[in-house]
């Protein structure tokens, strides 16, 4: 099967972010990108993590809601379903239960640098053994429908790049249907700079490769691109601290504060039967935003120490 129909332009992607774009983020920044005319081609769960028994279906409901709404966020926007495990068997078979939930793509994460997910082999660690990346996305491929793509995202290695051709060797070989590459290493972690012209190695497989890390504006962006030599990038950190990165990146509309107000308040007021955890998960993406707008920062040292969700929300009104 031929994936080459979702590249036929330049792909802008959620990245999956751990702890941080849970279903109730990924419905607010894709809708803010759907707002300003940029809606991202799609978005990658957090990864949901397989052990030693197959996943059954109430887990894939859970950590993806969207699968009861066609796969796809409020705003249309699809999500792909991300899978981190090491047992080729379990990581199929699970695969086959998400497919049969709706999932419209399976992803596999090669690139976590979690010490608790690397010590349990899983992750990035995965990078120094080519042979298990091979056996887990050539068997995950050869068990799901030839329609559903299969793609795969990793760092440039654990340690060092120095098995950087094997790990893309081994990606082609399995007949992933793309490659998403973290421009840094597991031991680089999260520091910059990201190393975007390693990326380059990996576009002569002959299959789509999207770029990320460190893209933070919008002549990031383009300079990503350039050094990468891949039209096709993926927005972690840089689209939650600016949730109107890909507008910038795409058409140039920028969000001002008074415009991200109604998406905070519709975050606060989600639903949810734990809203605790609500507000501290509103307070995780106040502390980040603080590094995109001055009035968060303004606003942080208010709400850090409120834990009523409607007090923050008053807090929030008042802001400037």
């Amino acid at each position: 099967m031929n994936f080459q129909n979702f590249f036929q332009n330049s792909v802008r992607l959620l990245a999956p972010m751990e702890g941080l774009t849970d279903p109730l983020m990924r419905k607010i920044l894709t809708q803010i990108a759907t707002d300003l005319g940029t809606p991202y081609d799609w978005a990658v769960s957090e990864f949901i993590r397989v052990t030693h028994y197959p996943l059954p279906a109430h887990t894939f409901y859970k950590f993806v809601p969207e699968l009861h709404n066609g796969g796809k966020t409020a705003s249309g926007t699809p999500v792909h379903i991300q899978l981190l495990g090491n047992n080729p068997d379990t990581m199929a078979q699970s695969a086959m239960v998400a497919v049969s939930c709706g999932a419209l793509v399976i992803d596999l994460n090669f690139g976590c640098p979690a010490k608790t997910v690397n010590n349990h082999k899983g992750g990035s660690v995965l990078l120094d053994e080519p042979e298990t990346l091979y056996a887990i996305i050539s068997q995950v491929r050869q068990a799901v429908p030839k329609h559903i793509p299969v793609s795969a995202k990793i760092r440039l290695g654990y340690t060092d790049t120095s098995k950087m051709n094997d790990i893309g060797q081994a990606v082609k070989s399995a007949n992933a249907s793309w490659l998403t590459v973290h421009a840094r290493t597991k031991v680089d972690g999260y520091k910059p700079p990201a190393y975007w012209d390693k990326i380059t190695a990996f576009t002569q497989l002959g299959i789509p490769v999207i770029a990320n890390g460190e893209i933070w504006t919008a002549d990031d962006a383009k300079r990503c691109s350039q050094e990468a030599h891949t039209p096709h990038l993926m927005l972690g950190r840089g689209a939650v601290t600016r949730p109107d990165l890909i507008a910038q990146i795409g058409n140039g509309k920028v969000l001002d504060w008074q415009g991200l107000l109604p998406y905070q308040l519709e975050f606060l007021n989600d639903d949810t039967d734990n809203q605790n955890g609500l507000v501290g998960r509103y307070k995780q993406w106040l502390g980040m935003l603080t590094k995109g707008y001055e009035q968060a920062d303004r606003l942080w040292q208010t709400v850090k120490k409120i834990k009523a969700a409607d007090d923050i929300k008053t807090a929030l009104i008042a802001s400037d």
